[in-house]
């Protein structure tokens, strides 16, 4: 791309931008040196990596973590040189975090394929992270256990320190020496440890004098006796020194054997964090991904013209990216098709420039792989190259004016342009003689028009907007003026030419009428008809505008409501399946149940030598019913559930009646929506409340005191009062509360018999849920436990089947 038109259209800046959300210096200068392409396929690989890092972004926070560019490092490693120990640590933290970042895409390489792509070249470890991590600490010290040799040294060094401190701490202490002292300490010059004596005792220990104080006053000096002691611990210091640096040279020699690899990994990482950076800096712009178009031919174009003859350019809502969203106005670029040229006028400080430097500056983003701060769905052309003329060009030392410094650039730009070219032209023709001036424009236009790029022009000429009106592929466009704040809106409306307001504006201002009515006499009558007929159209346009956004927010709103609406109807079908799975296995308990009291049923007639010709009505039944708990559950059955009541009403507990299936007398236990529970001798039946014949009640009570005598007290699993229910939640408890409830649910679930029971401890770390199923093992009343299943709650629950009573 043309480095002149990037400075003019403050395409650095945005660079500059982007760098500060990078992590690192490599991925910072990959950013300020991002130049748009000139590959198609290459801009959109960048486009889809951005889109790639903003969605990963948006569910998962990744980063490079406390990666560093270490290629310096790997470099000066390579040349056998001997790295710090800061430097190791920072090839360390750059491994980890490539090794994170590579495990992260392996895992999702089909969702972010780009960007695994990338991932694929950070480099391996090959051990360099367990070599530093051996041999260093994380504040960069060199570790004992780096090397026995080391360790022995470190140790030799703490014996030899502690012998020379205690011999000289008898200096320090003694009462013969210590008034000699200047300060009864113990002190270091040159590495050798001394003590401060007074210059008036000179001579009188016998030491080498090390070094004295400024005024002469003190002397540090090294007594003889001690010279050994110093000597030995500074020929370990030097040992330990030499050690070290071997040890470090060791690492360095593994980091240096595979630099190539890790200035590589570097390179990707910093191509990573780049597109970490796009995303978040789209984040930051509200930006959304342009639909990126190469340049279509038109029909009727000639086989061998190779000039495209129309450019998709639809800009929605585009906002200048270094303007202050909450104050730059947007702007819609969508000009009709065919299109290869807009004229755009206005008056001055009205966004003219603004709004030529928007499009310019989003075509260098979007080929640069950046999102553009326009609304999704907004599309572009690609373009080969780009160029502008914007600003002043004059110059005092090549003698230019401004027209003789845009006339310049413009020839510049004439010489380099071809039909993949976007050129943006500001004040065309302008600083000279106006007639010459619009001519030039007008010329200067067609040529680049000839030469099929596509141009965005600003200019005053009313001659220009004659010119695009009258010329196909031409569009005018304009900036509209509020006349009564008498401030420009900066709204840009394409297919209409700019007005000049100048009277308007005069008329408001104050100026006289009667030099505003001469002022119009002077004036073309067909150009004044013509303004208010641009101003009447500019308001109509305004209205449908309006009724346009109102539409819109309309439709917004139903759509939202809509929105709510089916997430309420979600709501409510997840409650009726919910309801369902209970009352389906609220129904398959009850057969449970009846399945289990009829075997019990039939093992007592058995006992007791009776016929079970009884016992296959009561099968039927049950079998009637189990067929009817696998079909789906209907809940809207208002009616037969009010008869039901209305039936249920007839009996009470205690009182005798007649089974007319079994031709047995008995008495009500329990009593159901639909059925009841009878007590026939010592064993318990269940039978259709139309089942029942009333019989008298006059001993009623004795025969429930009996009937609790004869052997059977254990209470009905259907029992209103003393159903303990089919499952039991212990969530929200601490272990030894949750054991201590569930132990009595589960006593109680024996005595009802129960066939299974569900316990709901929930997910959450699943110490709870480990707790539950060690007490269930060899637990008295459960015979086996498992997992519930999919409707059942999952890991969360656990479903019990216990022992027949």
């Amino acid at each position: 791309m043309d480095s002149k038109t990037l400075n003019v259209l403050e395409y650095p800046k945005i660079l500059e931008r982007l760098a500060g959300y990078c992590d690192f210096s490599a991925s910072m200068e990959l950013a300020r040196s991002l130049d748009p392409t000139d590959s198609y396929d290459l801009a959109v690989s960048r486009l889809a990596e951005t889109t790639e890092a903003r969605k990963l972004l948006s569910i998962q926070d990744v980063s490079i973590g406390a990666a560093h560019d270490i290629r310096p490092a790997a470099d000066l490693a390579a040349r056998s040189g001997v790295l710090d120990p800061q430097a190791l640590l920072d090839v360390k933290s750059t491994l980890i975090s490539c090794r994170e970042l590579k495990k992260t895409f392996e895992k999702k390489e089909n969702e972010y394929p780009r960007l695994a792509l990338i991932a694929q070249g950070l480099p391996e470890t090959h051990g360099i992270v367990d070599a530093i991590t051996r041999v260093l600490s994380e504040r960069g010290e060199v570790l004992d256990s780096a090397s026995p040799k080391l360790a022995e040294i470190r140790r030799n060094l703490r014996i030899a320190h502690d012998r020379l401190m205690s011999r000289l701490q008898k200096y320090v202490t003694d009462s013969k020496t210590v008034s000699m002292l200047q300060e009864a300490i113990i002190t270091q010059r040159d590495g050798r440890y001394v003590i401060p004596l007074r210059a008036e005792f000179k001579g009188r220990i016998k030491a080498i004098v090390h070094d004295q104080s400024a005024s002469g006053a003190t002397l540090f000096v090294e007594p003889l006796p001690i010279v050994e002691a110093n000597n030995e611990l500074r020929e370990l210091q030097l040992a330990e020194r030499d050690e070290e640096r071997r040890i470090l040279a060791e690492v360095s020699s593994l980091v240096g054997a595979h630099a190539s690899e890790l200035k590589y990994g570097v390179e990707n990482l910093a191509a990573l964090d780049l597109a970490f950076a796009k995303a978040k800096y789209a984040e930051a712009l509200k930006a959304s991904e342009p639909l990126l178009k190469e340049p279509s031919k038109v029909k009727g174009q000639k086989p061998g013209d190779p000039r495209p003859s129309t450019f998709d350019l639809k800009l929605l809502q585009a906002r200048h990216p270094l303007l202050d969203p909450a104050a730059v106005v947007p702007i819609d670029v969508d000009p009709r098709e065919g299109t290869r040229a807009i004229v755009i006028t206005g008056p001055n400080t009205g966004g003219k420039t603004v709004s030529l430097k928007t499009v310019g500056l989003l075509v260098l983003m979007a080929q640069s792989g950046l999102h553009i701060p326009a609304q999704s769905g907004s599309e572009m052309p690609f373009f080969k190259s780009v160029y502008a003329d914007i600003g002043d060009e004059q110059s005092i030392e090549q003698s230019l004016s401004t027209f003789s410094g845009h006339v310049t650039n413009i020839i510049r730009i004439l010489k380099q342009i071809d039909h993949r070219s976007l050129v943006i032209l500001d004040e065309l023709g302008a600083g000279t003689d106006p007639q010459e001036g619009a001519a030039i424009a007008r010329a200067i236009l067609g040529h680049l028009l000839d030469a099929g790029c596509m141009t965005l022009v600003a200019t005053h000429y009313p001659e220009l907007k004659t010119f695009a009106h009258s010329t196909e592929g031409v569009v005018n466009a304009s900036l509209e003026f509020d006349i009564k704040t008498l401030r420009p809106t900066f709204k840009l409306t394409i297919g209409l030419p700019g007005r000049s307001n100048a009277l308007a504006i005069a008329q408001r201002l104050g100026l006289p009428p009667s030099i505003i009515e001469a002022a119009k006499a002077e004036i073309n009558p067909l150009d004044l008809r013509a303004d208010k007929l641009l101003d009447d159209i500019r308001k109509e346009r305004n209205r449908t505008s309006r009724e346009r956004e109102k539409l819109e927010k309309a439709r917004a709103k139903l759509e939202a409501q809509t929105r709510e609406l089916e997430k309420r109807l979600e709501k409510i079908e997840d409650e009726r399946r919910e309801t369902l799975a209970k009352a389906r296995a609220e129904g398959e308990l009850e057969v449970a149940v009846l399945k289990k009291n009829i075997e019990s049923l039939k093992a007592q007639l058995k006992k007791a030598s009776q016929p079970l010709q009884a016992i296959k009505a009561i099968e039927e039944k049950m079998m009637e019913m189990e067929e009817k708990v696998e079909q789906p559950v209907e809940r809207q059955r208002s009616k037969v559930e009010n008869q039901s009541s209305m039936v249920n009403r007839q009996w009470s507990l205690g009182e005798r009646v007649t089974v007319g299936t079994l031709n047995a007398e008995g008495v009500v236990t329990a009593l159901g929506e639909s059925d009841a529970e009878v007590q026939i001798g010592t064993i318990r039946v269940r039978a259709r409340l139309s089942e029942l014949i009333r019989k008298s009640t006059g001993e009623a009570v004795e025969s429930k005191v009996k009937s609790q005598k004869s052997g059977d007290v254990r209470p009905s699993a259907l029992d209103s009062k003393k159903f303990p229910g089919m499952e039991v939640d212990l969530r929200g408890l601490m272990s030894d509360d949750a054991l201590d409830k569930m132990e009595r649910y589960l006593e109680q679930a024996y005595l009802a018999g129960l066939p299974w029971v569900r316990i709901i401890h929930g997910k959450g770390t699943g110490k709870l849920r480990q707790a539950v199923r060690d007490a269930l093992k060899g637990h008295a009343y459960v015979k086996s436990f498992e997992e519930g299943g999919h409707t059942e709650g999952g890991e969360g629950v656990t479903v019990a089947k216990l022992n027949a009573g």
